[in-house]
């Protein structure tokens, strides 16, 4: 070929080039001027008197009311969150003091690449320790500071941190979970992990891993598996290691609900305290439009025409009990607050989901949790010793012979602000509490706190030494949840409903038991999506919500978990 062609063919690649270029930055700019059209649209809306009701304190309600704040312009005094309790943020909690221990129900892990509208929301909530700063910002700099790498995943009978490089699995094994990874939804309604694969599937390393990081249990539905590993699939390659954890510097309460409250009490948002909705009445004819509110203190509020309703429809931690080192926490006897409001409206209306398979069955949604509060840090210096991982860069340690299938974490110190120098704790929690356990003969429900970290001492081999590990304990908290595992029950489509069900004019519902396509329950990302998408559509916001990471669809992701499926 001569210099001539080949200088034509240069001359017109680099003009496609040059073309190519033009049109993306055409398309910037189109898209630039779209937006601040659309912020000009917004910021030019008059509300009047509308007002806006969140049924409960979690941080979806948070977050809908700094979505309706930051991007739609709204009045933050005719936004109003109604909570039953006497503290916000839902399942995001971490309280006590030194003198009588610390609790926290859970630790929500977040996850860096996959949390989209999470950390987009909060790089615009200011830290509160450091106001230059977002809380996006402010935690990840904290992560990548305090990076997590597990060294004793899992721990066998005789206390030996087993090698979990290897997933275990046999060619049925990855057959069926490469097949389920491309099953159509549709086909998978009220089916169960253990409908699908065979009894050596629950042996593996994987399974004692993903499912205690998770909290599945075989009888967790399918589909919801299903999603976890494809939206988490970043997640299979490092399950040994928990690389991906993303964590707060203390704990959510303090490092997310504190400072979005702090936002949201500046634009004068309105916070109701000890006060339940308990029902809701909606216009009598085929659409959804609620008219109005009745409250515990038996007052009601009737709802103007423009009014909107967002309701949390459902909290896995409703119901949750406390006890103490001398005192099991009490099985409650009543429905979860929330649960039951949603009996209530899903009798009323068609398209607002089925509660039934998700709260009533409580011993297959139930396990139990426990903060341990000591004096000095001999006790984690000894778990430190043992694992390899000093505070805040290890992860889930499960013993998997343990009858309650108990694990443990310890987080960076301090984890409560109000923890002082000579304060550690750490967090640990058994997905079987009905059982009996290996040590302690008694189901770990009907345990007290020093029992339960009797059991974990025992399970350590380290029972010759209690009487002095003992002398250290401030407090141990066990806390017993019987719908924390209820978004993951087997379920139909339908059962979940729709963030704005169809037909609705002013009412949506957000929690963990809406239906968001493709996105994964038990996540802080589930309830912040939930929200941002109430609001953009009861209040046709045209701004994009963060779409899910196909790191599924990725070639090099899925390259990645194939070599760890043979490993």
């Amino acid at each position: 070929m001569s210099k001539k062609h080949l200088g034509k063919i240069a001359a017109v690649s680099l003009g496609i080039g040059v073309t190519a270029l033009g049109m993306k930055k055409a398309q910037r700019k189109l898209t630039s001027e779209k937006e601040v059209q659309v912020e000009e649209e917004i910021k030019s809306r008059y509300y009047g008197e509308k007002q806006v009701y969140f049924v409960g304190g979690g941080i979806a309600s948070l977050a809908g009311a700094a979505y309706l704040v930051r991007d739609a312009n709204f009045d933050g005094k005719n936004i109003h969150i109604v909570e039953g309790m006497d503290i916000l943020g839902g399942s995001n909690d971490g309280a006590g003091d030194a003198a009588k221990g610390f609790v926290a129900r859970g630790g929500r892990m977040l996850n860096e690449e996959t949390y989209e509208n999470f950390w987009e929301l909060f790089s615009s909530i200011p830290s509160l320790d450091a106001p230059n700063r977002s809380v996006t910002e402010e935690i990840l700099n904290f992560d990548h500071l305090h990076p997590t790498h597990a060294q004793a995943r899992l721990v066998d009978k005789d206390r030996q941190i087993l090698d979990v490089h290897s997933m275990g699995f046999d060619n049925n094994d990855r057959i069926n979970l490469t097949k389920l990874l491309g099953a159509d939804e549709k086909s998978l309604d009220n089916q169960t992990i253990e409908d699908w694969f065979a009894p050596h599937f629950f042996e593996t390393n994987f399974w004692y891993m993903w499912q205690t990081t998770f909290a599945f249990q075989k009888w967790s539905s399918l589909f919801e598996f299903r999603r976890y590993m494809n939206r988490m699939i970043l997640e299979f390659s490092r399950i040994d290691t928990l690389e991906g954890v993303t964590r707060t510097p203390l704990n959510q309460y303090e490092s997310l609900i504190l400072p979005l409250k702090s936002y949201l009490e500046k634009h004068g948002v309105d916070f109701t305290m000890n006060q339940t909705v308990t029902d809701i009445d909606f216009k009598d004819n085929e659409n959804i439009t609620a008219t109005k509110l009745y409250f515990s203190d038996e007052t009601a509020i009737k709802l103007k025409e423009e009014d909107v309703v967002i309701m949390t429809n459902a909290c896995m931690t409703d119901s949750a009990t406390l006890g103490d080192l001398h005192t099991p926490a009490p099985v409650p006897a009543e429905r979860p607050i929330s649960g039951e409001l949603w009996y209530k409206v899903a009798q009323k209306k068609e398209n607002l989901g089925n509660p039934e398979p998700f709260f009533d069955h409580e011993d297959e949604t139930n396990w139990q949790s426990f903060t341990v509060t000591c004096k000095g840090e001999t006790l984690l210096k000894r778990i430190e010793q043992f694992t390899g991982n000093i505070p805040g860069s290890g992860a889930l340690m499960t013993f998997k012979d343990s009858n309650w299938l108990m694990s443990t974490v310890v987080a960076a110190q301090p984890h409560f602000k109000a923890q002082d120098a000579n304060t550690t704790i750490f967090w640990g929690y058994g997905l079987y509490p009905d059982r009996v356990g290996n040590y302690v003969k008694k189901p770990m429900k009907e345990c007290t706190g020093e029992e339960i970290l009797y059991e974990l001492i025992c399970h350590l081999k380290w029972e010759d030494d209690w009487n002095q590990i003992k002398t250290d304990v401030v407090n141990v908290i066990p806390c017993y949840m019987p719908y924390i595992d209820a978004q993951f029950q087997p379920r139909a489509m339908e059962d979940r409903p729709q963030v704005v069900p169809a037909g609705s004019t002013n009412f949506a519902m957000i929690s963990q038991f809406v239906e968001i396509p493709k996105d994964m329950v038990f996540t802080e990302e589930y309830s912040v999506r939930a929200a941002r998408i109430a609001v953009y559509t009861l209040f046709d916001i045209d701004k994009k919500i963060c779409p899910v990471t196909p790191h599924n669809k990725n070639p090099k992701v899925l390259a990645k978990a194939a070599q760890t499926m043979f490993r």
